[in-house]
């Protein structure tokens, strides 16, 4: 398409180098462009040229001291993409692959997904190229105490309103939290993700996982089906891919996999929830691997492999960007997969997304399917403007009511002769309510 390759050509012009940034505007692009034709407003306004330049980006020094009072220097980004239709919100990270163009294809995702929730949040990205693994407790709060220190001259409940990500988890947001109240002197809900003595949520931590699997429940709701009984190949071994899993065994599903960076975990019986918190003690209390935990349990274990290869009903990859590419989109669809749901953001391959959105499966995107963590999120911002805190169960209501609206709002713009082309309704839905806020404010 003409259109498409004249804009995508001006945006890679504009920010060269950045390839995440790309892949994720142009996955974006290829739906809105045409449903922008015979709509002018849209073209006068410049809308989607405004939706793809972040309202500005902020670059700054870290400077920290180590455990043996060597100073250590990173460097600290927040990247505020789009405040149309509420405060900034989007997670920081800590992980040495941060960059601009990471930063970027998030805070642009997020700008969709936030829309789909129907909450009224905008959407931003943080985080650094601060690497917390091997660090000593000490070491991580004077880090986060450094980055907080000039963050927080740019974030606020009305401003932006930061969350974690990879690398920043409820220790990393105490420490972000506390700094912020030490300087301002205001206990506000400037961050989410809070510990719960102190304003979180309850279900947060939980969101994520949850969310996923609700959307994949609801995809298979509409065409007859369940996830009840369903082999399913969860990838990654965080917050994301534990609550998946632990969500996938409630509803009767059966887990086969986990992974981390030194390859994954094959249950051929199904992961229980007494392994899940066996995995939870090796991972997270111990700081060890999966290869570890497969030691100890005898359970099998691949080296330095994905677990794309397991035949399986349903794949949910819950790791990180691009661990999906061409060739495991193949094997998955050769091997009989049916259901791929993303927890992790923007985790297939622009090649390998474009075949499975050429099958016949139930494809469900990361811009809609990994949304009930922001959702939660925004509920937490809610509870903390009211002071009050809702129980458990009114939260994973809600969550379960959001991630239902966001499967209706995908279906209404994406259903088509074929089925529902779950990645075109997202990409249409999310934008049509950001540009509506955008053009009722005029030229800014």
């Amino acid at each position: 398409m003409a259109a498409l390759e004249e804009f995508m050509s001006g945006l890679v012009k504009r920010n060269p180098n950045e390839p995440e940034f790309h892949q994720a505007v142009h996955e974006v692009a290829r739906d809105v462009l045409p449903y922008m034709e015979g709509r002018p407003e849209y073209h006068h306004a410049q809308i989607f040229e405004r939706m793809t330049e972040p309202d500005r980006i902020i670059v700054f020094r870290v400077v920290w001291e180590d455990d043996q009072h060597n100073v250590r220097v990173n460097r600290g980004y927040r990247v505020q993409f789009n405040q149309a239709i509420g405060p900034y919100k989007g997670g920081l990270r800590f992980d040495p692959s941060v960059n601009m163009s990471v930063l970027k294809f998030l805070g642009f995702e997020q700008t969709f997904k936030n829309s789909l929730t129907g909450l009224p949040m905008g959407s931003g990205k943080g985080g650094s190229n601060f690497n917390p693994k091997g660090k000593s407790e000490a070491e991580i709060m004077r880090f986060c105490q450094s980055y907080m220190t000039e963050l927080c001259r740019h974030i606020g409940q009305y401003t932006d309103v930061p969350a974690g990500d990879i690398g920043v988890g409820g220790r990393e947001i105490g420490y972000l939290f506390g700094q912020h109240k030490r300087i301002t002197n205001e206990f506000t809900g400037v961050l989410t993700g809070k510990g719960l003595d102190f304003g979180g949520s309850e279900i947060r931590i939980e969101a994520t996982g949850y969310g996923c699997v609700y959307f994949a429940n609801h995809m298979l709701v509409h065409v007859g089906g369940s996830l009840e009984g369903k082999a399913c190949l969860v990838s990654g071994s965080g917050n994301v891919a534990q609550y998946a899993a632990r969500k996938l065994i409630e509803l009767g599903a059966k887990v086969l996999t986990l992974s981390d960076r030194s390859g994954f975990i094959h249950d051929p019986e199904g992961l229980t929830s007494d392994k899940l918190d066996e995995i939870v003690d090796y991972k997270i209390r111990q700081r060890k691997s999966l290869a570890d935990y497969a030691q100890a349990s005898g359970c099998s274990f691949i080296a330095e492999q994905k677990p794309w290869a397991i035949v399986a009903d349903a794949a949910f990859p819950c790791a990180t960007q691009n661990e999906i590419q061409l060739d495991d989109a193949k094997t998955l669809l050769a091997n009989g997969c049916r259901v791929i749901c993303e927890g992790a953001n923007m985790p297939t391959t622009a090649e390998a997304a474009e075949l499975l959105e050429q099958s016949d499966i139930l494809y469900g995107p990361a811009k809609a399917a990994n949304a009930g963590g922001v959702a939660v999120s925004g509920l937490e911002m809610s509870q903390n403007s009211m002071r009050y805190n809702l129980s458990r169960q009114e939260i994973n209501d809600q969550l379960s009511g959001i991630m239902m609206g966001i499967h209706e709002r995908c279906v209404e713009y994406g259903a088509g002769s074929n089925g529902v082309d779950y990645v075109k309704g997202a990409n249409l839905a999310g934008f049509v309510k950001v540009a509506g806020a955008m053009l009722a404010y005029g030229a800014i």
